[in-house]
């Protein structure tokens, strides 16, 4: 494909909704959004000097094709980084435009440095990354891209280019180019081909250097919607009808990148009406939804979460959906808003659904607050999906079932399965993530126990007696069912399990 597509520009290919499937010593074939469009065959044939057959492709489909087939490849990466070795490295930093929202795909006669960075920038959106890391060493500067949750190491660029490559990510997210003492945030707004990219950028001086790390925010990726986050129905049906509670505090709990936030959109994408006054503040607002009123924290004005719920509740909202849920005023706040007639959606960082009542009674949430008004809590984890292009499968042993607590009998034809890893998972034997959760409902039984106590262990044995499913319960059924493997539920949820 790719010798194919270099017949056709990008941007030609791109403007004219075209791609090359086939050629052949009679002429190439190639998918069309729109077969009728008699001036581009023409100007194709011009072009190619050969007989276009077009068919039929839906627009959707072509757009993604195009992006897949036309972002840079690993071989041509490398030669890149050959370019660079014969550049002078005094004039690479800040040459070309770093203007807002430019298209990656679109600066391939840029300084090969800033080429680096565009290579870069394509190949971890392509290949799913949630994070790029820039970090210095003593040999240069290597280049990590976190995929379904892991860093995986991709590339070491010349030592020599080490300070021009961090100059260039700090020119495009507006930073102090001259300060290098100090941490900076900053934002990088792009385009990759007909998708709208956010890059959240931070710079953290460490021994060797700068360390830059890019969290990558494509809109295009997120799926809303309870129904597509990976819920069981029985859990989904339980926490649907927490949701649609007018008034109570729900909240979710899980480790930085566990899909938290996506849940809670997800949620409130479910509850949001136009007869409804929908608002969150958030730090940062990741992703802007319609209808609703977004809220960033801003600390360089003391606009904290405790600061902005305040004015928000002179909103006359319905929902709040509060980011995190960080010291005692913002939970003091969010439970007084929740006993006032309103919902609120929130996170925190707990290993377990029972953990959430403790921390907050650390905090000094007083436990009568607490049962009334906590619907309940949602903890989750991400776990890595076996590649379906590497999948086999293997008779696991006595060992590994009881780690899992599972009998032969439950599993899918008497096997567990991995991924021997190859092209497609680079490697890895993963490819995508899966949710896996545990939904405490807060009801009679557990507000009881609330009032009595509020150890952690407590109303842990309480949630289980009332049949809550736990977070390693939930993973041992996936890998059961041949979706994950045995080693990364036991990863994902040893954690929360251990202090059983």
């Amino acid at each position: 494909m790719r010798d194919r597509v270099s017949l056709i520009p990008y941007i030609f290919a791109k403007q004219r909704k075209l791609l090359p499937l086939e050629e052949t010593a009679k002429g190439i074939t190639v998918a069309l959004s729109d077969p009728m469009d008699l001036e581009s065959l023409n100007e194709l044939r011009l072009l190619l000097k050969k007989e276009i057959r077009p068919v039929f492709c839906a627009q959707t489909l072509l757009e993604t094709a195009i992006e897949r087939c036309y972002h840079q490849n690993e071989e041509e990466t490398r030669r890149l980084f050959t370019d660079l070795e014969q550049t002078d490295p005094q004039s690479a930093a800040q040459n070309g435009d770093a203007l807002e929202g430019y298209d990656l795909l679109e600066q391939a006669d840029q300084h090969p440095v800033i080429r680096m960075i565009n290579v870069i920038l394509i190949e971890a959106i392509q290949q799913g990354a949630s994070d790029i890391h820039f970090e210095p060493t003593d040999e240069g500067l290597a280049v990590r891209y976190r995929i379904d949750g892991v860093l995986l190491k991709r590339h070491t660029p010349p030592l020599e280019y080490l300070n021009q490559m961090l100059t260039r990510i700090k020119v495009m997210a507006k930073m102090d180019i001259a300060e290098h003492r100090l941490p900076q945030d900053g934002r990088i707004k792009l385009r990759h081909g007909g998708r709208e990219i956010d890059f959240r950028v931070s710079t953290l001086p460490v021994v060797h250097g700068e360390r830059i790390v890019l969290r990558i925010l494509d809109k295009g990726n997120v799926l809303l919607g309870l129904n597509r986050i990976g819920m069981d129905e029985k859990l989904l049906k339980s926490f649907r009808k927490l949701t649609h509670f007018p008034e109570g505090i729900i909240l979710v709990t899980g480790p930085t990148g566990s899909g938290k936030t996506t849940t809670l959109y997800s949620a409130i994408s479910e509850i949001n009406a136009a007869e409804m006054n929908v608002m969150t503040i958030e730090d940062p607002v990741e992703y802007k939804l319609p209808g609703i009123s977004q809220m960033n924290v801003n600390s360089k004005i003391e606009l904290d979460f405790a600061r902005g719920l305040r004015h928000i509740l002179r909103q006359d909202p319905d929902v709040i959906m509060i980011g995190e849920i960080r010291d005692r005023e913002t939970a003091e706040i969010a439970i007084q808003s929740s006993l006032t007639g309103h919902l609120v959606l929130s996170t925190l960082h707990t290993n377990d659904a029972p953990s959430a009542l403790t921390r907050l009674a650390d905090m000094g949430i007083e436990p009568y607050l607490l049962a009334s008004s906590i619907l309940g809590i949602l903890a989750q984890r991400l776990v890595r999906r076996i590649c379906p292009s590497c999948k086999v499968g293997y008779t696991p042993s006595a060992d590994e079932l009881a780690e899992l607590e599972l009998k032969r009998e439950q599993l899918l034809e008497g096997k567990l399965y991995r991924g021997s890893g190859c092209d497609q998972c680079f490697g890895t034997g993963y490819k995508g993530r899966h949710g896996i959760y545990e939904l405490m409902p807060v009801n009679s039984k557990i507000k009881a126990q609330v009032l009595k106590s509020q150890d952690a262990e407590e109303l842990r044995r309480t949630a289980i007696k009332e049949e809550m499913i736990t977070l390693f319960q939930r993973g041992a059924t996936l890998a059961a069912q041949g979706l994950t493997t045995s080693a990364e539920v036991l990863r994902v949820t040893r954690l929360g399990e251990e202090n059983d």
